[in-house]
């Protein structure tokens, strides 16, 4: 057994590393005391849209917020229907469902473990207006067919980007775009673990569409066109200032976060691809991967066995996701399933998630590969 104790994620660790330009992002802000929509705010959606290369970010209370935002920005009707992959957490069901929405399921492709795009023509129907397109885990959807479908079928997308910000997606004309600036409407979350945290609740939405980037702005500003005036249905939802200051701080490392988790799924990549009782994560041609999570499959049925063994020694790990969102309870009744769900099925059965994040040592690693290689 290692003397450290092994974690999913090490935000105590990543703080440490950082802890100068951290504390005092935050003394600044409360020097000021402009907690709500101080001047960090708009800087940090500043930086992060010049990263992202697009021209406008919308910071917001949180990813599940995001989401709802987008759709109600896309002005959809109760009872229109909205594509999204059965595979996946709830959150994009869940807003779906809230704003009167029917969520029409879709299996997901068995390598990457996103929305398959040839699943989701099948799924159109006349109510279809919008494809939620989420990208897990890392890595990009493959966006250039589910556009060409969005195109010819005159629907929206909106990408969840939450678990895959800075990821690259090509296209086969050779350029390149960051993940959650190709659809209509880009969200993100910066749950604490996530790659791009903070020390709280935090999200954001970007888009290309200066009508839309207007509309985002005030449905998430209470619907205020300004102060008192209010043009359509909107809610409360922004970022705090202290969070803000944290992630311009850690927008700056972003892509040595990112490189630090590629390091460390190179190694369970070199160590476990001759594990005939696992399956390794597939990368695929289109998208840069950035790792937010390492998910292998368990092969005959052993998931949960090998999750028990994996425990006692000391050696945390993650089911994402036990079940698929057609089979929650909340969901059976009012979502439509298009298709088989069979990859769903079978991901949820066979997925375990293995610690991977920016602190993780060699020692660590190598303990969790030990153990594995011997289980």
């Amino acid at each position: 057994m290692l003397e450290e104790q092994i974690q999913m994620v090490d935000l105590h660790g990543q703080y440490l590393r950082f802890k100068e330009e951290i504390n005092g992002a935050m003394q600044a802000v409360t020097d000021s005391c402009a907690f709500i929509n101080g001047p960090q705010v708009k800087t940090f959606a500043g930086h992060l849209a010049d990263y992202l290369q697009v021209p406008y970010v919308i910071p917001c209370g949180n990813g599940t917020d995001a989401l709802q935002i987008a759709l109600m920005a896309l002005e959809l009707q109760p009872g229109d229907e909205v594509i999204l992959p059965a595979f996946t957490y709830i959150a994009a069901a869940e807003v779906v469902a809230l704003l009167g929405l029917t969520p029409v399921l879709v299996d997901v492709d068995p390598c990457t473990f996103n929305i398959d795009p040839r699943k989701i023509e099948a799924a159109v129907s006349e109510r279809t207006k919008a494809v939620v397109a989420v990208h897990l885990f890392g890595q990009a959807c493959d966006m250039e067919p589910i556009m060409a479908l969005a195109d010819a079928y005159h629907l929206y997308v909106v990408e969840d980007n939450a678990q895959s910000i800075g990821a690259d997606y090509a296209f086969s004309d050779g350029k390149v775009q960051k993940a959650g600036t190709i659809g209509h409407i880009g969200t993100t979350s910066f749950f604490p673990s996530k790659p791009l945290a903070c020390y709280g609740d935090g999200g954001a939405l970007m888009t290309s569409d200066e009508a839309l980037a207007a509309r985002i702005f005030m449905i998430a500003n209470h619907g205020q066109e300004c102060k008192y005036q209010h043009r359509r249905i909107g809610c409360n939802s922004r970022l705090d200032t202290l969070q803000a200051a944290v992630l311009d701080v850690k927008l700056k490392h972003l892509e040595e976060f990112t490189e630090a988790r590629r390091s460390v799924a190179r190694q369970y990549d070199e160590a476990l691809s001759s594990c005939d009782s696992l399956v390794i994560p597939a990368k695929s041609t289109f998208s840069t991967h950035v790792y937010h999570q390492y998910t292998i499959q368990v092969k005959g049925g052993r998931r949960n066995a090998l999750q028990h063994l994996l425990k006692e020694q000391g050696i945390p790990s993650m089911i994402y996701y036990p079940l698929p969102v057609h089979r929650q309870e909340a969901y059976r009744q009012i979502s439509r399933v298009s298709g088989n769900l069979d990859v769903s099925i079978r991901l949820c059965e066979s997925v375990l998630s293995l610690p991977i994040h920016t602190e993780m040592s060699l020692g660590q690693q190598q303990y969790i590969i030990e153990k594995l290689k011997d289980l």
